[in-house]
C-alpha cells in the first residue's frame, strides 16, 4: 500500500521498519521539526527523521500538517504513531482507506500521551497495544485490533515501551493485511469506560515519602526516562533510578517518612508514609547514575538524616 507515515519518538520507528520490510511504499515521512536540545541547544532530529534517512525515505516536518501538502502523492492510508500533536480533519480524509493510530494501551483506557506511565503509576499488572482508525477526538476512533501484555513486576516505563513498539509493529502489519484483503472489522470505543493519561511534568517525578513504599517504587519505575523521580539529600537535587521496598519496612515504620532508617555499604533504607524503601540506584547533580554502593563511597549515609 501507499502510505503516509507521521511519527517523531522512537516507539514509531520499529513500525517505519517494518513498513519498508514488507514492501509497503512509504510515500513521505512526517516528523515534528528539529528541536533543540542539550546543553548546546543544537538541532536535533527525531529519532523517526533518523531511521528515515537511514531507510532513504522522504522526509517532510511542517509545523501543521496540511492535506494540501501531500495531496499530490495520492496515498492510499496514512499511519500514525507517537506524532506528537492532532491530525486535522482534512487530512485525516485524505487516504481513501484514512488514518490509523498506534496506541500503547488497550483503548479506551489511557488515552492521551503517557498511557505506559499511568499504567504503570497506577500498578496495572497488564496492558496492551491497539490499532485503530483515527478521528478528530483524542485516541477516540474506531478499533481494529488489541493485543493484551503483562508487565513485569519490575518493569519500567523505558522497557515497557520498547517491548510495546514491537509488538504495535507486529500488529500494525496485521492491521494493513486485514485492510488489502477488505476483511477490516472497525469497533466503536465505549467512550463512558475511556481514562486519560496526560504528559507528566517534572513535579510528578518529586517523591513525596508520605505515599506508601509500594506507591514510591511504582512512582521511580513509571518515570524512566522522563521526567524521572528526584529527591533532596543535604539540600542538594538526587535523582532516584531504582528501588524497592523494603521487606523489613514495616519494623522500621516508626521513624517519620523520608528518613533514613537503614545504612549498610551497599543499600540505605528510607521510610515512606507506610513501609519503607531501599535505594538502589541514584545519580547525584552532574555525575552519571551510579549503584548506591559507588554513591555511599563517596557520599556518607547516615541513619536519621532526611530526604525530600
Amino acid at each position: 500500500m501507499r502510505v503516509i507515515f507521521f511519527g517523531t519518538s522512537s516507539f514509531a520507528v520499529p513500525s517505519l521498519e517494518q513498513l519498508v520490510a514488507a514492501h509497503h511504499e512509504v510515500a513521505v515521512c512526517v516528523t515534528r521539526p528539529d528541536r533543540p536540545q542539550g546543553r548546546g541547544l543544537s538541532e536535533t532530529p527525531s529519532p523517526v527523521k533518523e531511521a528515515a534517512v537511514k531507510l532513504g525515505l522522504p522526509v517532510a516536518q511542517p509545523e501543521r500538517p496540511q492535506a494540501e501538502l501531500f495531496r499530490a502523492l495520492q496515498p492510499e492510508i496514512g499511519i500514525v504513531i507517537a506524532y506528537g500533536q492532532l491530525i486535522r480533519r482534512d487530512l485525516l480524509e485524505l487516504p481513501p482507506h484514512g488514518m490509523l493510530g498506534v496506541h500503547p494501551s488497550l483503548l479506551p483506557r489511557y488515552r492521551g500521551a503517557a498511557p505506559i506511565n499511568w499504567a504503570l503509576l497506577n500498578g496495572e499488572t497488564e496492558t496492551g497495544l491497539t490499532i485503530f482508525r483515527l478521528n478528530e477526538q483524542l485516541d477516540a476512533g474506531e478499533i481494529i485490533s488489541q493485543r493484551r501484555v503483562a508487565i513485569a513486576p519490575d518493569e519500567c516505563a523505558e522497557t515497557l515501551t520498547q517491548r510495546l513498539a514491537i509488538v504495535g509493529a507486529q500488529e500494525l502489519a496485521r492491521a494493513l493485511e486485514t485492510i488489502a484483503l477488505s476483511r477490516v472489522t472497525y469497533t466503536p470505543q465505549d467512550d463512558a469506560q475511556a481514562t486519560f493519561a496526560p504528559k507528566l511534568t517534572k513535579e510528578q517525578g518529586r517523591i513525596d515519602w508520605r505515599q506508601p513504599a509500594a506507591v514510591i517504587e511504582r512512582l521511580v519505575r513509571a518515570t524512566i526516562p522522563w521526567p524521572g523521580a528526584t529527591t533532596r539529600w543535604q539540600d542538594a537535587p538526587l535523582k532516584v533510578w531504582r528501588v524497592k521496598v523494603d521487606a523489613l519496612g514495616a519494623s522500621r515504620a516508626s521513624a517519620a517518612p523520608g528518613t533514613v532508617v537503614h545504612v549498610t555499604p551497599d543499600a540505605v533504607s528510607v521510610a515512606a508514609g507506610t513501609g519503607a524503601v531501599v535505594l538502589q540506584e541514584v545519580q547525584p547533580p552532574g555525575r552519571r547514575r551510579m549503584p548506591i554502593k559507588e554513591f555511599l563511597a563517596g557520599h556518607p549515609v547516615q541513619v536519621g538524616e532526611t530526604l525530600g
